[in-house]
């Protein structure tokens, strides 16, 4: 029996103006096919995470209290930087690797700011307008959006979190990094440029090892920490 993904590959191969249209085609399926319901089941568009719920969430829970945990620690109950060293100095800055639940695999962003302010600065690569860029962003690049989507600033659908600290001179540079890869991310697509891909450039110019950005945002964020051994901090080379 042919699927729904095979049949998407198909039409990508095949190319040209006609693809669009059997695109739409299987849009206008609805509730009758299978397919299209489980494509627009799995959209992670803020337009459809306000009736999501959380999964897992005793685990979430326990997770949130962790980072609560981690922020709460003062100044004495860490160690200056070291190689080997598993506690760290916190920097003033800090920018935190982040992934949420959705109506679908989840979202992956980061929020950054000064350690000391309770503000934070969101930025996440999403499709623009409702679901149907989604969906036909599984098959070329849609509008994207690079702020805060639905449900990034609520704790109670994280999932995963790797924060690192930065020195004020390499926030500033980090932080205009951000900037830029927001103002010159305009397209989405669910393989290529998605949320994973978008924030490994955000570790990479950091000088983190990243992961390869096709899984979900949970996963991601978790071996990202585990390539860096948990490192809190990070120093940017001097070519930035």
């Amino acid at each position: 029996m042919t699927t729904g993904a095979d049949l998407a590959v198909a039409i990508w191969k095949v190319g040209g103006p006609h693809y669009i249209a059997v695109v739409f085609f299987l849009a206008a399926l609805g509730s009758g096919s299978s397919n299209a319901q489980q494509v627009a089941s799995q959209t992670d568009h803020p337009a459809l995470q306000e009736g999501a719920k959380s999964h897992n969430q005793s685990r979430k829970t326990g997770l949130a209290t962790a980072v609560a945990s981690a922020d709460s620690l003062s100044a004495r109950d860490v160690k200056p930087a070291r190689h080997g060293q598993s506690a760290v100095s916190k920097g003033p800055y800090y920018v935190d690797f982040r992934a949420r639940t959705a109506a679908s695999y989840g979202h992956a962003f980061v929020w950054y700011g000064k350690t000391s302010e309770k503000k934070v600065d969101v930025a996440g690569l999403h499709p623009a307008g409702d679901t149907t860029p989604y969906i036909l962003g599984h098959l070329m690049w849609v509008p994207s959006e690079t702020g805060a989507s639905y449900g990034d600033l609520d704790v109670q659908y994280l999932t995963a979190s790797y924060r690192v600290y930065l020195s004020e001179p390499d926030a500033q540079k980090v932080f205009a990094y951000i900037k830029h890869l927001q103002a010159t991310s305009p397209l989405w697509n669910a393989e290529t440029t998605n949320c994973t891909a978008f924030i490994g450039q955000i570790a990479t110019f950091m000088g983190l090892k990243v992961p390869f950005h096709l899984q979900r945002p949970e996963d991601y964020v978790n071996e990202l920490k585990a390539l860096n051994g948990g490192r809190q901090t990070a120093q940017l080379a001097s070519d930035h």
